[in-house]
């Protein structure tokens, strides 16, 4: 496998990483052996080195004393813990595009998306829909305007990708669930209804958590 710019050799072996454990090919509690991708990935043991400690601040690997980094383990208080959270940052997204969006031009970005969900959802793309669930996020950072929300979200996404992915690969009809709520968001960012924007997003994140939860449990 060959690496280049413009991400550094860490980050696309994080990258890379994350995403043999996001689809369930490194098993929770599975450990990730330094020398073993070195050699694999024909990179250096530093940059492995580098690319566990981005994965541990992500959520995804645990570094233990004497034992080294092994796959991080779901948990249902892990999964309720980042459910939770991850609720509030989308209600404060929700929020700031309601409040500051000017014209229908701005809201624009967030249909384009909705076409692709739509898309992903027909082909049964459960790759391409996870993906784009996480860029509504990332077409509503310019409008909260607030660096530490992105920062935060950017390193919790990971994990949320993982347990969205999970619930996703067990029950693919779900999807439509997600579109539908998506469909009522938009509608409460248009009508700028703060009110609205949390009960559909309260609603959303309580159905992932229980879908990840119902996941886990027939594992």
């Amino acid at each position: 496998m060959t690496f280049k710019a413009p991400d550094s050799l860490a980050e696309q072996i994080a990258h890379h990483l994350a995403e043999r454990i996001i689809s369930g090919e490194l098993k929770p509690a599975e450990r990730i052996q330094e020398l073993k991708v070195t050699q694999a990935l024909n990179v250096s043991r530093g940059s492995v080195r580098e690319a566990l400690l981005i994965l541990e601040r992500r959520h995804l690997v645990d570094i233990l004393p004497r034992r080294g980094a092994q796959v991080s383990e779901l948990s249902e208080h892990k999964v309720r813990s980042l459910c939770a959270l991850m609720g509030e940052m989308y209600i404060m997204l929700g929020d700031a595009v309601a409040q500051r969006w000017k014209t229908e031009a701005d809201l624009a970005p967030f249909l384009i998306i909705q076409g692709r969900l739509q898309t992903s959802f027909e082909r049964q793309d459960i790759n391409a829909f996870v993906e784009d669930s996480f860029n509504v996020m990332r077409a509503a950072y310019p409008f909260a305007n607030n660096p530490y929300l992105q920062e935060t979200i950017e390193n919790l996404q990971p994990a949320m990708n993982r347990t969205y992915y999970l619930a996703l690969e067990q029950r693919k009809a779900s999807m439509s669930e997600y579109l539908a709520l998506f469909g009522r968001l938009l509608q409460a960012v248009s009508a700028r209804d703060p009110q609205l924007i949390r009960k559909v997003l309260g609603e959303y994140c309580q159905r992932s958590c229980e879908l990840v939860l119902s996941a886990l449990a027939v594992r």
